[in-house]
């Protein structure tokens, strides 16, 4: 990627050895080179190391071929000249000579004697001149080497050293060496080696490559980043960034360049090295090739031409067979493929109906539940305010019972130190505060009651005056309390209306219009999606606002009224029986079952258990008890009789019935405990009148035992009643009445309920 600019380093000569048989060099060059000095010598490679330069890279391709033309000429400068050894000297090859190919060394006669004749068999003479071995010693360039063959051949002989005289010219050298201040020493280095990096070797005299051309920092500086700079500027950095694309460019540009001396140096080299091949051989020319001749054939006969016509006809009907049996079969296939995709796109379709079908659904249903949301609240408001109308109304006639109660047993049993009259206050205005238990009070309350009794006594002729005595537990309110008791029933009514007053849609206003519509439509049109979700359920769960809101304010046992009456009932009927049959008089019921007996466990029981549990109630009303049981046996036929929330139901009129009785018993409790009675005629009446209230409880509760079973403990309850209220009252007085009216009891009561001490009077 990267393409060198600079030319190679040239190779370093090898300094070879002089041929003794060879002609001195200083014949060459005449006489005033064969008799320069050392130090003449060292001068003038003091001077041209001064002007030397970079060596140039030199290429060489040989010229061993004469058939090639004209050889490469290699220039070389004044040093290398000097290294030149003639060819007729027989001196070896330098590395830029292509060695010849020689298959051994020769050994002939004619060698053998001059190669004799070479070597020298004796040590030379000294020489007389001046000559320093020193000096001799430190070759530093193959022109020193020259010039001391120079000498030595100028001599006649050629001069071995000693291996003594070595030794001492060294330890001299070292000694001038070391004392470089003296006149004796001269240095053969034109520069001190201090001034120069002495590289991986100091002590070594041999300079490398590298280290006399330098470690090529400043050459290679531009790929060893070393003249890079770091850029800290927005614009810098920018500016070296087009930089760098701009040198990327260029480096592309130069790698798909074809340098043609490079090519050119390349092939040569291929063809030097064998690997191509000198020259390719012409192809030969085509020659003109007749046609043969083709063979004789033979004239068919008709019986070989029938045969083998009627074995292409049998392949050929075969091959139709095959081939008409695989169109069959891809025919078939493509019907089957087309079929495919009428269902997918048949199936596509429905999904995408479904989706948009559902999608409308959701909206429409959260549209349902925002509605609900805002109607709720209102609508349990106002059932609380009816609970609250009930429960002050069940507590006002519960008040004026209790009072009764108080005064029959006072005549008879004599009043508690807890309900002695107290003394009359009066007020800061001077008037007197009325006293509950005050003569005055009882006396108003006897008087009012006995109004009460000859208003009934008016209305129903029929009924005798005893029978009414204590039989009739005086549930009416008083005309005033009456009034508004109905007012507080109006507004509440009225309020109810109000809540879907601002309501226009009428799929909002009557639910079989909305939500009817919409569930039918997913029950009719995804029946398995609607049947797996329960949607019936679901449809119930969300028309249960509007049977609350129909129902509210409804007593059953005040204003009896049959369930099939209301509006969401017929709804649910006619939903919960989509497929009408002439032929049977019941429609038969859809997927979801029966919805009515849904809504009538979820919405209807849960506010009936409210309202009887709240006051609607009376548990001395016998009327209550068969509006009660007319209820409760059509609720039956709808919801099973071991229903959970039917349980709920009939608990919630157990708990009703135990309240009375416990009221009963803690109202007796102080008059027992006292039991002083006094002469008093009115005590006879007041007893039976007790009584006769205990024992219509009595009828009550069994009536009732006797449509729910023993449930709860109602025959326990029973046999409480009798024992620990009615019985002591009666043994007070069992001669004046109260043997009477426990023989009704015995015999009222079933013979596992009746207690041992009135077993006998069953009789």
């Amino acid at each position: 990627m990267f393409k060198r600019n600079k030319p190679k380093h040239s190779q370093r000569a090898r300094i070879s050895t002089p041929d003794p048989d060879a002609p001195p060099a200083h014949e060459e060059k005449g006489g005033e080179e064969a008799e320069e000095s050392p130090i003449a010598i060292a001068a003038k490679l003091k001077k041209k190391t001064k002007t030397r330069t970079k060596p140039k890279t030199t290429l060489s391709f040989g010229g061993e071929e004469e058939d090639e033309g004209e050889a490469f000429k290699l220039k070389k400068g004044v040093l290398s000249k000097k290294l030149t050894l003639s060819k007729s000297a027989g001196v070896a090859p330098t590395e830029l000579d292509i060695p010849q190919l020689s298959t051994g060394p020769t050994y002939d006669a004619a060698h053998l004697s001059q190669l004799k004749a070479s070597t020298p068999s004796a040590r030379p003479p000294q020489p007389t001149d001046s000559y320093d071995a020193d000096v001799s010693m430190d070759v530093d360039s193959p022109a020193q080497l020259s010039a001391l063959s120079a000498i030595a051949d100028d001599q006649g002989e050629t001069a071995i050293p000693s291996a003594s005289s070595i030794l001492a010219a060294k330890q001299k050298r070292e000694r001038i060496r070391s004392n470089k201040g003296g006149d004796d020493y001269i240095s053969l280095s034109l520069s001190k080696r201090d001034d120069f990096s002495q590289g991986p070797h100091p002590e070594s005299r041999l300079m490398r490559e590298d280290d006399e051309l330098g470690d090529a920092a400043d050459e290679f500086a531009e790929y060893t980043s070393a003249q890079e700079r770091v850029a800290l500027g927005k614009k810098s950095r920018k500016q070296e960034a087009q930089k760098r694309r701009a040198e990327m460019n260029e480096m592309i540009v130069d790698a798909e360049e074809e340098d043609e001396e490079t090519k050119e140096w390349e092939q040569e080299q291929l063809r030097r090295g064998g690997l191509r091949e000198e020259s390719v051989e012409p192809a030969a020319k085509p020659m003109y090739k007749a046609a043969p001749i083709p063979p004789v054939t033979p004239i068919p006969t008709m019986g070989a031409a029938i045969a083998r016509l009627t074995q292409s006809m049998s392949e050929l009907t075969t091959s139709h067979a095959q081939h008409s049996a695989s169109l069959s079969k891809l025919g078939e296939e493509q019907r089957l493929l087309e079929q495919r995709e009428t269902e997918m796109r048949d199936m596509i379709a429905k999904a995408e109906e479904k989706r948009s079908w559902f999608s409308a659904f959701r909206e429409w249903m959260e549209s349902v539940a925002t509605f609900l949301d805002e109607k709720y609240p209102p609508l349990e408001k106002l059932e609380e305010e009816h609970i609250s109308l009930m429960k002050e109304r069940a507590e006002m006639i519960a008040q004026r019972r209790r009072a009764e109660d108080t005064d029959d047993l006072a005549l008879f049993l004599g009043t508690p130190p807890s309900l002695q009259p107290q003394a009359e206050e009066v007020d800061d205005l001077g008037r007197t505060i009325p006293s509950a238990n005050s003569p005055a009070a009882r006396a108003n309350r006897a008087s009012a009651r006995d109004a009460r009794r000859v208003r009934r006594r008016a209305a129903n002729q029929q009924r005798k005056a005893e029978e009414e005595q204590g039989y009739s537990t005086d549930a009416s309110l008083p005309p005033g309390d009456a009034d508004d008791y109905r007012t507080a029933m109006g507004r509440l009514l009225a309020d109810a209306k109000d809540i879907m007053a601002d309501v226009k849609a009428e799929e909002f206003k009557d639910p079989s219009v909305g939500l009817a519509k919409w569930f039918g439509e997913w029950r009719t049109k995804f029946a398995d999606i609607y049947t797996g979700a329960w949607g019936g359920l679901g449809m119930v769960g969300a028309w249960e606002f509007w049977v609350r809101l129909e129902v509210l304010g409804w007593n059953p046992l005040e204003r009896p009224r049959s369930l099939d009456s209301f509006g969401w009932y017929g709804s649910l009927y006619q939903y919960s029986r989509p497929a009408e049959d002439d032929e049977e008089d019941e429609p038969e019921l859809g997927p979801d079952g029966d919805l009515v007996s849904a809504m009538i466990t979820t919405a209807l029981i849960p506010r009936l258990c409210r309202i009887i549990e709240g006051g609607g109630l009376d548990p001395y009303s016998a009327k209550d008890i068969r509006r009660l049981v007319d209820l409760a046996e059509e609720i039956e036929v709808s919801v099973d009789k071991q229903n959970q929330k039917f349980e709920l139901f009939l608990k919630s009129v157990y708990t009703v019935f135990d309240a009375a009785v416990t009221e009963t018993e803690m109202a007796l409790t102080p008059f027992l405990e006292l039991n002083q009675p006094r002469f008093d005629p009115q005590a006879i009446p007041a007893r039976r009148r007790f009584l006769t209230r205990r024992h219509k409880l009595l009828r009550n509760i069994l009536q009732w035992r006797k449509y729910a079973g023993d449930r709860y403990g109602l025959g326990n309850l029973a046999t409480r009643l009798v024992a620990s209220s009615m019985l002591p009252v009666a043994e007070s007085g069992w001669e004046v009445g109260g043997e009477d009216i426990m023989r009704k009891v015995a015999q009222a009561l079933p013979a596992e309920l009746v207690p041992p001490s009135l077993k006998s009077l069953r009789i």
